[in-house]
């Protein structure tokens, strides 16, 4: 679910960086050449209104199809299987995307993601059936709009400041969620699911336009990745960079506990919260404003102070106790007192880690390291229904938060040994 203004200076007053140089001015399809008349800025800016409208639509669908399965005919488990298998389409798509961002360039990428995501609505509006809710979700493999533009974002903002700049996506995922959310309860609460439907595709008709008009071919100052989209060996090469596979374990295991909470909210706001459409909408906007304000004003304060391995440090430790104060939740307005130190655990995870990753591999490869990012959150997404259905149905909400506690403690202490580990040797 995922930030201050960056530092501004004299030559850069918004303090994104200078625009890419590129070492020969000559060379074909260089990024100067190829961004025309937009600045870095407007590009950048651009990039975040597109990130906005995404998320936008993306929570009006999830606002409304956990009422459409109800109302075809699906109970929690079947549910379950639903997202599970947007989790595999998406695990096997993100690692793809990233690569094709890679060799095509952000413009292509993004293009791509926005189509998908019109067919995805389309076939939403036409779901009258069981098959066709599953079928509705097939595009999906091709919808990674959000790792798009952080790729962007990674390759327009200078390295020390990238944390900064990719957190700050995490207002335009705040700005969707509210929109989306409250737009999603209250349309499908008056005109029905397929109309909604019909309002995100045209609204992701309005991202493909604003992709094809702002978006440079190329945002890269360096280019030089070749090969396949599909070569599995160009991209699981990114593993063996080191740090890679550490930060990597960490992203998943830690990030596990919490991703099945995730993937179960709308059934907990259903069942366990006794929440009507409308109403989800609302707590979903809740949910928006307070990851707004930690973005806009905690994640880059921090950024600016410590260091990425003592925030690493910051967001585990937080999540182990989140976990027990989700034991004895109860109602709604617990959880709403809870969701402010989670959402902060929760998006400086997100954007340390990418930040992390992205750093650890060449430039040419950022938007393949995206993809795989994304593909821990589908990889979570694949196998959390399954595990968040078994554990709802048999042990309530509360062991979510049990299995929070124990796991993220455990990473805490691998974490904390491993820094006192760097801190000794770096003395000797």
């Amino acid at each position: 679910m995922s930030d201050p203004a960056l530092r501004s200076s004299p030559e850069d007053p918004h303090g994104v960086g200078s625009p890419p140089k590129v070492s020969d001015p000559g060379s074909r399809n260089s990024p100067a050449d190829e961004q025309g008349p937009h600045s870095v800025q407007t590009i950048l800016r651009m990039t975040y209104l597109i990130a906005a409208l995404d998320i936008t639509w993306l929570f009006v669908q999830i606002s409304i199809t956990p009422y459409l399965a109800k109302r075809l005919g699906f109970d929690t488990l079947w549910f379950g299987y639903l997202q599970t298998m947007v989790g595999v389409i998406q695990l096997l798509g993100g690692p793809i995307f990233g690569r094709f961002a890679d060799l095509f360039g952000a413009r292509m990428a993004l293009a791509l993601s926005s189509s998908a995501s019109v067919v995805y609505f389309v076939l939403l509006a036409m779901a009258d059936s069981v098959p066709m809710l599953f079928i509705h979700k097939l595009p999906a493999i091709f919808m990674h709009a959000l790792p798009g533009t952080q790729m962007v974002v990674a390759d327009l903002t200078e390295p020390e400041k990238r944390a900064d700049a990719l957190a700050k996506l995490g207002l335009c995922f705040g700005f969707g969620m509210i929109t989306g959310s409250s737009l999603g309860g209250t349309l499908s609460t008056r005109y029905g699911e397929t109309f909604t439907a019909c309002m995100s595709a045209a609204g992701s008709l309005l991202s493909l336009a604003l992709v094809l008009k702002f978006i440079p071919k190329h945002t890269k100052k360096q280019r030089t990745a070749k090969g396949s989209v599909f070569n599995l060996g160009e991209i699981t090469r990114l593993m063996k960079f080191p740090g890679v596979a550490k930060t990597f374990t960490v992203k998943i295991i830690s990030g596990l506990p919490g991703g099945v909470f995730q993937v179960m909210f709308s059934i907990i706001a259903m069942d366990f919260f006794q929440l009507k459409a409308e109403q989800t909408g609302y707590l979903m906007a809740y949910i928006g404003v307070v990851q707004m304000v930690i973005q806009g004003g905690v994640i880059g304060r921090l950024t600016a102070r410590f260091s990425e391995d003592t925030l690493l440090l910051l967001s585990v430790g937080l999540t182990s106790l989140i976990g027990l104060t989700q034991i004895v939740m109860t109602n709604v307005a617990q959880f709403c007192f809870i969701l402010i130190p989670m959402m902060l655990s929760l998006s400086l995870f997100n954007v340390i880690t990418d930040s992390m990753l992205t750093k650890s591999v060449p430039p040419t490869d950022t938007g393949t390291m995206l993809g795989m990012c994304a593909s821990v959150q589908s990889l979570l997404r694949t196998i959390g229904p399954t595990i968040g259905g078994f554990l709802y149905q048999n042990y309530g909400v509360s062991s979510f938060g049990c299995i929070q506690f124990g796991v993220n403690s455990l990473v805490f202490i691998y974490l904390l040994r491993s820094s006192r580990g760097r801190t000794e040797a770096h003395k000797e």
